[in-house]
């Protein structure tokens, strides 16, 4: 039997195990509906003329390394170097700095969903290796090419190329399968989410 005279004491314990998920925090700043749709509009044709890009490459690779006439791959490294430095590079950053700015303004955020961070990361990834590999590789082989066309140097080798628009235009294909699936849910950070503990009150009667 519960009595008035029962001790009722109160204690604050964390809730790992709490049904109920806590609404995120909202974002710094949110964007409106038009500026939204526009800025998602920019994302998405960045990133399909990135893939376009990226796909122009291997089938000019792909000629390349199976012509018999020793010019056609001197001539095809002389196209891909038009296209693999800084238009790719432009088309990078662009769909990077939209994709930063939707996450930003947004329910998403950057690392709150695991599908989010995944693809954050491929694109830094993908970036990163035109500016440190792509470019530079493609401009020595570039050089080669013009004096093989100009008769005065020998027929450049190619090979590391089949590397790169393979991995790019499979990392941009997953990063397109995410956005429309939205995989994982949220990336969990333990009883410090959204930088504070979460508590609950839980009250313990005692019967006198």
């Amino acid at each position: 039997m519960t009595t008035t005279a029962g001790a009722e004491r109160v204690r604050r314990l964390p809730t790992h195990d709490r049904a109920a998920t806590p609404r995120p925090a909202p974002p710094p700043w949110r964007l409106g509906a038009r500026p939204r749709k526009a800025l998602l509009l920019v994302h998405v044709c960045a990133a399909g003329s990135w893939l376009g890009f990226a796909v122009v490459l291997g089938l000019l690779v792909l000629a390349a390394t199976t012509a018999e006439d020793p010019t056609v791959p001197a001539a095809a490294l002389v196209s891909i170097a038009t296209f693999a430095t800084w238009p790719l590079l432009v088309l990078g950053l662009l769909t990077l700095a939209s994709g930063v700015l939707l996450g930003t303004g947004t329910k998403y955020g950057l690392l709150r969903y695991w599908w989010v961070a995944v693809k954050l990361v491929l694109n830094v990834l993908l970036v990163t290796l035109v500016v440190l590999l792509l470019g530079p590789e493609v401009t020595r082989l570039a050089a080669d090419a013009r004096g093989t066309l100009d008769g005065g140097g020998s027929l450049p080798v190619f090979s590391d190329l089949v590397f790169p628009p393979t991995v790019s235009t499979t990392a941009l294909l997953v990063a397109m399968v995410l956005s429309v699936f939205k995989p994982w849910g949220r990336i969990r950070r333990g009883r410090w989410d959204s930088g504070r503990p979460r508590e609950s009150t839980v009250r313990v009667i005692e019967e006198a």
